[in-house]
């Protein structure tokens, strides 16, 4: 489906498409809460209204929004669908990689056109990172590939699968059609939060990739400066989801304790509102300091978005728990949202990296080693 986005879309006019959509999904997150069911509708019309090609320049048929402004969509679906924001991520953080590559002179036009004419990107990178797994053989015009990738957010509305594969002392990078023959959804996905994500598990079984597919070769091992790229182009467009959360977290706090004054109420408020000014700082900081998509490729940009990162999650994870402290006994309750608010949030720490690893990514970074051992 191509998107209708015109390149005279205004970021108030993509916020306000966001809105609309996240609005007309929230009386339906409940019940996909509960049975884990992704919203095909919400991609659905995510393409039909542009927002899915929105980062892509103007001039290769996109919208052209900034890496902010894909920021501040991600934030609007997250305060009404978290489970579609997160999803939603996943596509946009690739589309971001391939901005911040055709902004440092690399052609990334053939994914853009994909794009463009609607194609929802699936990311395996969380679950892959620098060793990545399954194998690749070496066949006649390419490779015959072999995998489980889990988690794959969002693969049962996705059409282009981002990932990548063991070869020997090497790994490979590559897309792949979802349609592909041996592309297979193992639904795996069964989880404490952001159960609608659709985040199962994309088995590939002795799957064609041709030589022309792939596009980048490195040493298994090493750390791989392209990490850095994603990590940059990934982490803010990610975090700004689950702000979203955090939004309707303090909203709806708010509305239900109005005009109470009891002394541990209102100090238990606004321990939450520190929470969650932490979180909504960094995020806005991490945004400042992608320069919107230009900023360097470096190992000390890299530690220092994971060092954000890491931060804004524990706020952002200390602002539902607050919420639901506050209003007690009700916050508790599966009748209010708060709820399932405080599971999905909890889906924040598990992007990369986790805070163990995090802290010996950076530590090491800001040592003078490689980020990793």
């Amino acid at each position: 489906m191509t998107s209708t986005f015109s390149d005279t879309t205004s970021r108030t006019d993509r916020v306000a498409l966001a809105r609309a959509i996240g609005e007309s999904l929230r009386s339906e997150v409940p019940e996909r809460d509960r049975t884990g069911e992704i919203s095909v509708a919400a991609f659905d019309r995510l393409r039909a209204d542009g927002l899915s090609a929105a980062l892509v320049p103007v001039e290769f048929g996109g919208g052209g929004a900034t890496h902010r402004e894909m920021g501040e969509i991600l934030r609007e679906l997250g305060r009404h669908d978290p489970s579609t924001a997160v999803a939603f991520a996943m596509h946009s953080h690739l589309v971001a990689a391939q901005v911040w590559r055709h902004k440092h002179g690399v052609d990334a036009s053939a994914v853009f056109a994909k794009v463009a004419a609607g194609a929802i990107l699936v990311s395996t990178g969380a679950s892959d990172w620098v060793d990545s797994n399954g194998t690749a053989a070496r066949v006649d015009g390419g490779y015959s590939v072999s995998a489980r990738k889990a988690p794959a957010s969002g693969c049962e509305v996705g059409d282009v699968l981002v990932t990548s594969v063991r070869f020997e002392d090497q790994v490979l990078h590559f897309a792949v059609p979802m349609t592909a023959p041996g592309v297979s959804i193992d639904k795996t996905w069964d989880s404490f939060g952001l159960r609608a994500s659709g985040s199962h598990t994309v088995v590939l079984d002795e799957v064609f990739v041709p030589d022309a597919a792939i596009s980048l070769i490195r040493p298994a091992g090493p750390w791989p400066p392209v990490l850095n790229v994603v990590i940059g182009a990934a982490l803010p467009l990610v975090l700004a989801a689950y702000l979203g959360v955090a939004d309707t977290a303090v909203d709806l706090t708010a509305h239900m304790l109005e005009g109470r004054s009891e002394a541990h109420t209102v100090q238990s408020a606004g321990e939450m509102l520190n929470a969650y000014t932490t979180a909504s700082d960094l995020i806005t900081a991490m945004f400042a300091d992608s320069e919107d998509l230009t900023f360097a490729n470096t190992d000390a940009y890299a530690a220092r978005t994971l060092s954000r990162k890491t931060v804004a999650a524990d706020a952002l994870i200390t602002t539902v728990r607050l919420a639901i402290e506050t209003t007690g006994g009700a916050g508790y309750s599966r009748a209010c949202e708060l709820e399932r608010l405080y599971r999905d949030i909890h889906g924040c720490q598990f992007h990369p990296l986790p805070r163990a690893k995090q802290t010996r990514f950076s530590g090491r970074v800001l040592l003078g080693h490689s980020p990793i051992d």
